[in-house]
């Protein structure tokens, strides 16, 4: 018996849908894939000079953002610099006033040994007072202050301070010819010049 083969208008609806889901088919051809893809990555000419644009312009803020960072952490780091000099330059200040009080003890010190009457030398007391001496001596060491005693050497005003000026034949005018009271510096600061006679 012969089989009956049905054309395509004598299918069933139902054996015509069979092929495909909905009315759409199940199995797209590749073709049909890449042009759905092409159509949907396709940019006009203005869309993509659009993006360029933008991406430009992306680009340049990020680098003002990034200049604008630099020169603020820049100018923190400046200001954080001046902050440590000024607490430096104060600690310093309230240092040189202490110890200036302290110099004033030693000279006094200082002249009270040195005219000390030789019937006393070798007494108890004196041991003491050169005792407080040396310690004060000590102390002033260890806060880096170095005693300016300019004897024979040149008048220099930066760290000495003339208080008598005199003609004398023995020596050069501007050679310092006695030393009244040492002065003191911590560093390359003067905190009290050196008082001197001067030749004139």
């Amino acid at each position: 018996m012969t089989e009956h083969k049905k054309k395509p208008s004598e299918e069933t609806p139902e054996e015509q849908s069979a092929g495909s889901v909905n009315g759409t088919p199940t199995n797209p051809t590749p073709e049909g894939e890449k042009d759905a893809q092409a159509t949907m990555l396709a940019l006009t000419v203005q869309e993509y000079d659009a993006l360029q644009k933008a991406i430009e312009e992306a680009k340049n803020q990020a680098k003002i953002n990034f200049e604008g960072w630099q020169r603020e952490r820049a100018d923190f780091l400046n200001y954080k610099k001046r902050i440590e000099k000024d607490q430096e330059l104060s600690r310093s200040n309230i240092l040189a006033e202490v110890i200036k009080k302290y110099l004033v003890m030693q000279d006094d010190l200082e002249r009270a040994l040195k005219s000390l009457p030789p019937d006393l030398q070798g007494s108890t007391w004196v041991e003491g007072i050169e005792h407080i001496y040396r310690k004060l001596l000590t102390l002033l060491e260890k806060e880096g202050v170095q005693r300016i005693d300019p004897q024979g050497e040149m008048f220099d005003p930066t760290i000495h301070e003339a208080v008598v000026q005199e003609e004398n034949p023995d020596h050069e005018s501007g050679r310092i010819i006695e030393v009244i009271t040492p002065g003191y510096q911590i560093g390359d600061r003067v905190i009290r010049p050196a008082r001197v006679k001067v030749a004139h």
